[in-house]
């Protein structure tokens, strides 16, 4: 039986699931969702031990693999067969994951992880423990503290390229979702030190998306991207950063859609 995870389903339409990062959870999506159920039934979840999900199983080890694993159990028990999928960070390997299983009719992954250089994965989980330690911190607060653009600039600044665009309420979240995410610890090494398998074997249409101000991240991953899976489709993006839905949703709407057909 698959683990029950937390989810959101609107639209009609061919599906399309949608999966983020590390220490997110489905709320990334809601600056694009509405437009993208305009054109697929959309699906966003969160993952095991992220938002409201519960966490994998003890002994389950707290890597990709087992998160691909989960989720097409989940989408099998539902009947959700041959998905697009779209994922940010994490959630975008997790989508090029599950074309290289052969469960996706095409994948979109905004600024995945798993492609960086040695020093640049040191670097991003510098990064990202400094922010988890951050958002301990500033979580009973996280109300007063993101009340005004230039605080939120401050605070959000590493992981989107404008963050003053984020309201006040999804800043709130997105401090105190990081601080309480279960699964962020455990899955953080694993995330960087083992690199992704079997990319070659990918057939379905793959689009990249990749903020060119992607701080945690870097942009040189894209075309490293490219050596693994020659016929994506990688699309620098000018100026946005590592959730590039609160920065341009429409640009990330254009970019999905461009890949999953959009009008099927």
């Amino acid at each position: 039986m698959a683990l029950p995870l937390h989810h959101e389903r609107s639209g009609s339409g061919s599906p399309l699931v949608l999966v983020h990062g590390l220490g997110s959870n489905l709320r990334i999506w809601h600056p694009i969702r509405t437009a993208l159920a305009r054109k697929h039934e959309v699906v966003a979840l969160d993952l095991p031990g992220f938002g409201e999900s519960p966490s994998l199983p003890d002994g389950v080890r707290r890597d990709v693999p087992s998160l691909v694993s989960a989720l097409e159990e989940w989408l099998d028990e539902r009947g959700i067969g041959d998905p697009h999928v779209a994922g940010n960070s994490m959630g975008g390997l997790i989508a090029l994951e599950l074309a290289a299983r052969g469960q996706a009719r095409s994948a979109v992954a905004l600024g995945p992880v798993g492609f960086g250089s040695g020093l640049e994965n040191k670097l991003s989980k510098a990064i990202l423990r400094m922010q988890r330690v951050a958002a301990r911190v500033l979580a009973p607060v996280a109300g007063h503290a993101t009340r005004r653009p230039a605080a939120r600039a401050m605070l959000l600044g590493t992981t989107c390229a404008r963050p003053w665009r984020i309201p006040p309420a999804e800043a709130v979240h997105m401090i105190t979702d990081y601080a309480r995410a279960p699964g962020l610890r455990r899955t953080l090494d694993p995330l960087f030190d083992e690199s992704p398998r079997d990319l070659e074997a990918i057939r379905c249409p793959v689009a990249v998306l990749w903020g060119t101000r992607d701080l945690i991240l870097p942009v040189t991953g894209a075309s490293r991207v490219k050596r693994r899976i020659p016929h994506a489709q990688v699309h620098r993006l000018p100026g946005l950063g590592h959730i590039p839905t609160f920065d341009d949703p429409e640009r990330v709407v254009e970019g999905i859609l461009d890949v999953t057909g959009g009008s099927e």
